[in-house]
């Protein structure tokens, strides 16, 4: 999939709505299971680094608006995007399912973030 502005930045939009949703809904209806199941920090982890990036993807999309020849910022938002799917998913699964072995998953996705960032500072070479 070609990452263009408005894709990244609808993504974002989406993932950004979902963020505080799934935050609102951890902490007024499974606040209680989650300490219960001692995962309210995992997922809060999850919900935390999910919206970090959602908010870089933000940025990502505006830049890219603006200076469509960085071609580099699409694959920056797929790395980032991979990320939230790959650690804050397999977080969010974790606490839902007490799945452990999904934990494998979890720093992959923390990999793409940093690859991400690796992205973006090679990017920032062509300005």
């Amino acid at each position: 999939m070609h990452l263009t502005a408005r894709v990244i930045l609808q993504l974002a939009a989406v993932l950004g709505l979902l963020s505080v949703g799934i935050g609102a809904f951890a902490a007024h209806g499974l606040h209680d299971m989650l300490q219960r199941t001692n995962r309210l920090d995992t997922f809060e982890t999850a919900v935390r680094y999910q919206f970090y990036h959602t908010l870089a993807l933000v940025a990502v999309g505006v830049l890219l608006a603006a200076r469509p020849e960085l071609q580099g910022l699409g694959r920056t938002a797929g790395l980032w995007l991979g990320g939230i799917v790959l650690f804050s998913g397999s977080l969010y699964l974790l606490c839902f399912t007490g799945y452990t072995k999904l934990g494998a998953v979890t720093p992959i996705g923390g990999l793409l973030f940093i690859a991400g960032w690796i992205s973006l500072l090679l990017v920032a070479r062509q300005l």
